[in-house]
């Protein structure tokens, strides 16, 4: 499809689309990020069906359902992206014939594609040396900069925790922040020594108070721990354009993500012993199987070097 003929695509959702994410802002209490992820789903769906000539959402059957998560599945998208996209269109089909507004639910019978238990991607201990030793000078973009990687690995915070961090969180004294997760889920994370010298010397003369504007421009900019070059609230795209910016420096490239530092936090720490219950209050889990993916990381590890390393790992035993 040309990119012109993508331009006059329809922009805006249907208003049934609309009101499915209304109450489920309202009624299920999903979060800003959540919605805001459900709502990038259905666009895609409702582009992908007026492409097709479909301009009614009533109108939909279970095969142009189907087509559609195949046609995901083409596109490459991961598994768990495809599982979202097609529980989001199946609960938009669901919510039309609970609101009357269809008899049949055309999605009642399309199963949500399953995803397969991969293992989390984590960095070597060499290779987040090599992206933390990377940065060299003491500019006020740089205190940030090094202040954001070092929290990352350091507290296993995700991106959404990170750049919604306001002053009154941290606790340099105590070596604690506060972090508050999913569902607006607060925890108390500790602050590690070299994460904690970084957000220090961030915070300090010659970091953060560079940055500070003359007037704030929106209200909780003022409160913010990171700050963006203009002096507002840095985003989650910022931040991720920062560790983007330093993997790409020391050659990581598509390995790295602020995702992948949380992986590399959690499994390092097990590697070295951590109980499996303080890394799921870490990170924040809410079931502890979602944190013993990081035990069977380290248990594949540990065989890898020992059958790599032993001189009679891998000698067969026939006689």
């Amino acid at each position: 499809m040309s990119g012109l003929l993508h331009a006059e695509l329809p922009v805006e959702l249907p208003i049934e689309a609309e009101e499915l994410l209304t109450w489920l802002a309202v009624e299920r209490g999903r979060s800003p990020s959540t919605l805001s992820a459900y709502r990038r789903d259905l666009l895609a769906y409702w582009r992908w069906l007026t492409e097709r000539g479909i301009e009614d959402v009533g109108a939909v059957s279970e095969q142009d359902i189907t087509a559609y998560v195949a046609h995901l599945r083409t596109l490459g998208r991961a598994p768990a992206s495809v599982a979202r996209a097609t529980v989001v269109v199946r609960s938009l089909h669901r919510f039309l014939a609970d609101e009357g507004i269809v008899e049949v639910d055309a999605g009642a019978d399309i199963d949500a594609p399953r995803v397969p238990s991969g293992l989390p991607k984590a960095l070597s201990e060499a290779q987040v040396e090599l992206l933390l030793g990377s940065f060299v000078g003491d500019e006020p973009l740089l205190r940030r900069d090094r202040a954001v990687l070092e929290v990352l690995y350091g507290t296993g915070l995700r991106i959404a925790e990170l750049v919604g961090l306001s002053l009154a969180d941290v606790d340099l004294d105590g070596r604690l922040v506060r972090a508050f997760g999913k569902g607006a889920k607060e925890r108390i994370v500790p602050l590690g020594t070299m994460a904690r010298r970084a957000l220090e010397s961030w915070l300090d003369e010659g970091g953060r108070p560079a940055l500070e504007p003359k007037q704030w421009r929106r209200r909780g900019d003022a409160e913010a721990v990171f700050l963006n070059a203009r002096g507002g609230r840095l985003t989650r795209q910022g931040a991720w354009l920062v560790v983007k910016k330093y993997g790409d420096r020391v050659g990581l490239g598509e390995l790295l993500s602020p995702h992948v530092l949380r992986h590399s936090c959690a499994t390092h720490m097990v590697d070295h012993g951590a109980d499996i219950r303080a890394v799921q209050e870490l990170l924040g889990h809410a079931s502890i199987t979602t944190t013993q993916l990081y035990t069977k990381v380290s248990t594949e590890r540990l065989w890898r070097v020992y059958e790599e390393a032993h001189p009679r790992a891998r000698r067969s035993t026939a006689k």
